[in-house]
This record gives C-alpha cells, sequence and structure tokens, in this order.
C-alpha cells in the first residue's frame, strides 16, 4: 500500500500532467520502441503514428493520479484494459520496462519539475499499479487456457469460408486448424488476429468482434477495409485480410476476450444501437438472444451511409422476421435512389430522440451501442438526454478509449457514418498502449 505522503505527492501532479500528458507519453514511446523495439510486435503502428494512443495513455495516466488513494474504483478499467493485454500478449517482464521509459519520459519532459520526491513517489505507486495488473491478468491467462476447447497465447486457425457482407466489409469463419474444440466466448468480445504481412518488418497486431452467436462450430470476424483517407493511412490489417487472404489461409488468433458483454440475466427490454462497423458485437448479442429464444423485448437500431455499405444486413431481418420480439430498423445518413425506391431504411438523415422514442417502446432497459466515436457521442447524449440511468447504458470503443461526453447535435457528423477513426474495427489498449 501506499503511504498518505505519497498518495498527496501523486496527486499533487495532476495539474501538471493535464498540461504536459501527451508531451509526457510521446516521450515515453519514443524512449521504448528505441530501447525495445520489439515491443513493434505488439502496439499498433497506426494509432502511434496519429498521436491516439498517446492521448489516451495521458487520459489513463491522470486518471490513476486523480484515483491513487482509492484504486479500487477503477478496477473495472483495470479489468476491461487486462482484457485487452491478455488478448495481446503482454507478459508480466513488460511492465518494468514501461515503468522506467514512463519515469525517463516524466523527467525529460518536466525537467526540474520532476523533483527526486515526485520521481520516487511515481516510481512507488507505478509499482502498485502494475502489480494490480500483473495479478489480474495472470489470473485471465489461467482462465483462458484452462477452459473448456481453450488455449494460451496465439493458436492456428484456417479460414473455411470468406463472405463479402458489403461494399466495405468481409466475414471470416475460421475454424481451429488442429481440429480441436473451441471455446466458447461471451456475446460481444473479440479475439486478437497476428499476421505476418510480406514486406513488413514487424507482425501486427489487431482485435476483431466475434460477430455471430457463440455455440457454432466457428468463429466468424466481419472486417471493415479501411483504404486511405483524409489524414488517414490504409490500414495494413484490414487490406491485408481483404486483398490477400484467402479460404484456407492460416490466421492466428488469441483467445476470445473482453468486458462488453450482453447481461443474459437482465430479463428487460435490450436496445442495440450500432453505427457502421459497430454492429459487429451487437449482432453477435442480437444472434445470441434469438438462438435463446428470448421474451425480452430486442430493439435492433443500425446506421449507415446506405445499403451499399450495410453488412449483415439479410441476416439481422432473418431473425426479426423469425421472432415477434425482435424489432429492428435502419437509418441511412445518404440513400440510394435504389434504397428511396425499396423503402429501405425505416429514417433518413441522423438518429434523434424524437425518433428514438417512438422506435425504442421503453426508457427501462439495457443499452449497448458500439460505432465510430462521433455516432457513439451522438448516442450517448440521447440516452443522457433522454434520462436512461447511467447503469444502464454500455459501450464500447473501437479505438482508443476517449471520451462521450458533448453535445449530442454537435456530434453529428459521423452519426451514421461507415467509417470511424481506427484501423477496421480493431480495439485498442489504454495502458501499456499498442
Amino acid at each position: 500500500m501506499l503511504s498518505e505522503k505519497t498518495i498527496k505527492i501523486i496527486q499533487s501532479t495532476v495539474p501538471v500532467l493535464e498540461i504536459h500528458g501527451t508531451e509526457i507519453t510521446k516521450r515515453f514511446y519514443h524512449l521504448l520502441f528505441s530501447s525495445h523495439p520489439e515491443l513493434l510486435n505488439i502496439f499498433n503502428h497506426a494509432n502511434q503514428s496519429q498521436g491516439r494512443q498517446r492521448t489516451a495513455l495521458a487520459n489513463a495516466i491522470i486518471a490513476a493520479a486523480k484515483h491513487i488513494d482509492k484504486l479500487e474504483s477503477i478496477l473495472p478499467v483495470v479489468k476491461q484494459i487486462a482484457h485487452k493485454h491478455r488478448s495481446l500478449g503482454v507478459q508480466a517482464e513488460h511492465y518494468p520496462i514501461v515503468g522506467q521509459n514512463l519515469l525517463t519520459a516524466i523527467k525529460d519532459v518536466l525537467g526540474d519539475g520532476a523533483t527526486e520526491e515526485i520521481l520516487q513517489a511515481w516510481g512507488e505507486a507505478y509499482g502498485v499499479i502494475a502489480g494490480v495488473f500483473i495479478e489480474v491478468e495472470a489470473e485471465m491467462y489461467g482462465q483462458a487456457q484452462q477452459q473448456q476447447g481453450g488455449w494460451a497465447d496465439y493458436r492456428a486457425f484456417r479460414v473455411e469460408q470468406k463472405v463479402k457482407e458489403s461494399g466495405v466489409i468481409t466475414s471470416f469463419y475460421l475454424v481451429p486448424q488442429d481440429g480441436g474444440e473451441l471455446a466458447s466466448f461471451e456475446p460481444g468480445q473479440y479475439v486478437s488476429v497476428k499476421v505476418e504481412i510480406p514486406g513488413e518488418i514487424n507482425t501486427h497486431i489487431r482485435q476483431y468482434s466475434l460477430s455471430d452467436a457463440p455455440g457454432k462450430p466457428y468463429y466468424r470476424i466481419s472486417v471493415k477495409r479501411e483504404d486511405e483517407g483524409a489524414g488517414r493511412p490504409a490500414g495494413k490489417v484490414s487490406v491485408f485480410l481483404h486483398d490477400q487472404v484467402k479460404a484456407g489461409d492460416v490466421l492466428w488468433l488469441s483467445a476470445p476476450a473482453g468486458e462488453f458483454t450482453l447481461d443474459q440475466q437482465d430479463s428487460r427490454p435490450v436496445v442495440l444501437i450500432s453505427g457502421g462497423v459497430g454492429l459487429t458485437p451487437l449482432v453477435s448479442m442480437l444472434n445470441t438472444l434469438a438462438a435463446a429464444k428470448t421474451e425480452r423485448q430486442v430493439t435492433f437500431i443500425h446506421a449507415a451511409l446506405n445499403s451499399d455499405v450495410h453488412a449483415l444486413r439479410r441476416q439481422v431481418e432473418e431473425l426479426s422476421e423469425r421472432s415477434q420480439n425482435i424489432h429492428t430498423y435502419f437509418c441511412y445518413e445518404k440513400p440510394t435512389a435504389q434504397d428511396r425506391e425499396q423503402k429501405a431504411y425505416d429514417k433518413e438523415g441522423y438518429i434523434d430522440l424524437p425518433w428514438l422514442k417512438q422506435v425504442v417502446p421503453t426508457q427501462d432497459a439495457s443499452f449497448y451501442f458500439c460505432g465510430p466515436v462521433p455516432f457513439m457521442r451522438t448516442v450517448h447524449g440521447l440516452l443522457k438526454a433522454w434520462g436512461v440511468p447511467a447503469a444502464d447504458v454500455h459501450y464500447e470503443f473501437f479505438g482508443p478509449a476517449g471520451s462521450l461526453e458533448g453535445d449530442a447535435d454537435s456530434s453529428k457528423e459521423g452519426n451514421s457514418k461507415e467509417g470511424n477513426s481506427k484501423e477496421g474495427n480493431s480495439k485498442e489498449d489504454v495502458s501499456l498502449q499498442r
């Protein structure tokens, strides 16, 4: 445990960290990769180059400093991060390396402001926080390996089928190459996919949601191809999967992980709201509810640019047709002429509160949403304005964690856009950043 003196010193550094946090984490990553280039096999290079990773890490450090006197209050966040660390293969021996480079970065950026007393306090605090992560992750590694059909590290999977779902999204049906049993998972969880791309020095790891229900003889991931765009490089892994991986090829997967999961014990209505490729974990939840022949009222809302980029639509419609408890709605930002002719959508433009109240029977429900950050900010703002309790609101970022606070109206750009600011639908870390 930390002494009261150490806690006060750490908390006193919060204002400085709020000013210099991203500068410190930028320096940290430079030091880390210069001294340990092998860690580039774990970290997401695209998010490094775009600066999103250092911002997320800075926010995580500030949060830890603010709550250093009650670390138990951030345990849910620790578990979320630990799931991602376990899926990536982060090991206990990585933590001292990170700690050493973080303290050096603090000293380099703050100069004389980083006194020996402050550095010592942060060294002690980091040791305690790292210890919590190591303990939680060790338990997760054990569970992943010891569960029925489970495994440690990465396991070879054969691409049994490759299916184009829309103009930008393709599904990969994956089965164990060894013919062994397949571990179950919670709807909403993801796997890490590790690939070696010809011409690339390092391996690349991305995390993709499992887009079908558990209990199938395969895992399915549905990947959005990320081509080069304004201020955004092409997604190396998503382009590789789309262009070069074919049926019969082998991909290496971690065991399923993740905290964004459907509460199947809740008997109240459930509302699933997705934007673009953010539908993947929610389709898994929907398939699971349908397979269980749920008596819960289920509302599934998907926002997309138009039918050209709307993936898995027919599968979702079929579930709705087979169950009187499942109701589906589609919102298209810019419908095509054919969409208009066929009346292929329920709302044009963006999801707004009056329409949401029309299609969702009650606010006494569990709400799950996922998609591009602007879309998520909009949905979060609408639910907040409607008075939905925070405990009933569940979401997950595709990319380094950010903030959903903000004006829903001002977040309309991206409300239904297919794209988002990460590669494909890969998830990122917020601690030992990829």
